[in-house]
């Protein structure tokens, strides 16, 4: 009697055993099928959540853009063909919240993300324009010296400038017209933007060093005077060193040149490199960089605006890719 009843507690134990590895191996199999349910959703949650924040932002930084028009637009009308550092558009705005911007009855409600806006206009034409390099199909060599002389004022290879110059003119004669099977794979791209000249042989540390002295515009452009850096009218004016152009920027900061006949009188001796194809006192061509943040998304854009009379257009506009700030420290 006693010999069965051990018999049946020792067969007992192995089914127990069996039995509560079967339940925690239920119990752990349903965990991680809600835990992979809960990441699904809160992936489907996040992936909305972007999508809403890239809609928002591309509307909201369509808004900046068509604000930035309008600001042209009246600069245009008011100034007429002058334009200077010392008017509004010429103004960064600092980051500040989109709200600010508001009337009192569009003030941001409650519970609503806040909108930070910063952005600049500047004077595309204040620099020197690569695309003035080519002339008729050809290198102008006045043009070359120009910019030979911003080369050799930031030291940067004049090597990579013969490249430039001999890439730019094979670009540019790549016409629909002329495009063939054989030489399009060698031929480059026209670039839109500074950053994209290493297309047309330049090292990047070369572009670097050139950003805000050089531009990329469709078509050719004079230098405006009134915008020009130190260095940009050193190399556009022969025979004008790199102190007298500060002494000329100290003096324009205080009274604007209204005409080229005025910068040549400022000028003196110097004043007869000045000339109406090369040189201006306003633009039409103006980049404008904006910047919007929602809590700790930010968008960047890009874009190139012309003035032509009342009209403001853009000619492209490039949005980096969007980036998530690390959240602050609490």
């Amino acid at each position: 009697m006693c010999l069965h009843k051990h018999h049946r507690l020792v067969n007992r134990q192995p089914q127990r055993g069996a039995a509560l590895l079967t339940a925690m191996l239920i119990v752990a199999l349903v965990a991680t099928l809600a835990s992979a349910a809960l990441w699904q959703q809160w992936r489907q949650v996040e992936i909305e959540s972007a999508e809403r924040g890239r809609s928002q932002t591309a509307w909201l930084m369509t808004g900046a853009l068509d604000w930035t028009r309008l600001i042209l637009r009246e600069d245009g009308l008011s100034s007429g063909s002058v334009d200077h550092l010392g008017e509004p558009w010429a103004l960064p705005v600092q980051e500040s919240k989109l709200s600010n911007f508001l009337s009192q009855d569009q003030k941001w409600q409650e519970g609503d993300a806040e909108v930070f806006l910063s952005g600049q206009i500047t004077d595309a034409q204040s620099r020197l324009n690569v695309r003035n390099l080519i002339e008729d199909g050809q290198v102008s060599r006045a043009q070359l010296a120009r910019f030979a002389r911003l080369f050799e004022r930031l030291d940067l290879p004049l090597q990579e400038l013969q490249t430039l110059s001999r890439q730019l003119q094979a670009a540019l004669q790549n016409t629909p017209a002329s495009a063939t099977a054989g030489n399009t794979a060698q031929t480059p791209l026209m670039p839109q933007q500074t950053a994209q000249l290493v297309w047309l042989g330049l090292s990047p540390a070369t572009v670097r060093a050139l950003d805000g002295f050089v531009s990329v515009l469709p078509e050719a452009t004079p230098v405006n005077l009134n915008t020009a850096s130190a260095e940009v009218m050193m190399a556009s004016l022969p025979g004008l060193d790199l102190g007298a152009a500060r002494q000329l920027v100290a003096q324009r900061e205080k009274a604007p040149w209204q005409s080229l006949d005025a910068v040549r009188q400022a000028l003196g001796a110097a004043g007869t490199g000045v000339n109406d194809q090369q040189h201006s006192v306003g633009s039409r061509y103006f980049e404008v960089r904006g910047r919007m943040r929602i809590d700790n998304v930010v968008q960047q854009d890009l874009a190139l605006l012309r003035r032509e009379g009342n009209q403001v257009r853009m000619l492209w506009r490039v949005r980096s890719p969007q980036l998530t700030l690390a959240p602050p420290l609490k």
